[in-house]
């Protein structure tokens, strides 16, 4: 099963009620307030993920197994828990990111 979670866009402009990772230098909206499931993503110069992150909306899925989900597919970001309640991994479709969300 794959159900849709939420759009990622990137954007040089603080949003009210952001939250920072100092991990990554990036800012984050809370996309669970938005009527229309938006997270704004504000980076900073010295974040190290990926320029194609910082520079491309992606679109975010739930998924049962994220293992089984990124088996053969281009991987930009490995799996990862943000937090003890969920894995993410990014993979790329074509030009495009895709953020898979398994909840544990």
């Amino acid at each position: 099963m794959k159900k849709f979670n939420h759009v990622g866009i990137p954007s040089p402009v603080e949003h009210p009620g952001e939250s920072f990772n100092p991990d990554i230098s990036l800012y984050t909206t809370d996309f669970e307030k938005s009527e229309n499931r938006i997270e704004w993503l504000r980076f900073l110069e010295d974040s190290p993920l990926p320029d194609v992150l910082k520079n491309t909306a992606h679109v975010a899925y739930e998924v049962d197994d994220l293992d089984k989900a990124i088996e053969g597919k281009e991987v930009l970001l490995e799996p990862f828990s943000p937090n003890a309640s969920l894995r993410v991994a990014f993979i790329m479709e074509d030009e495009a990111p895709v953020e898979l969300m398994q909840y544990c």
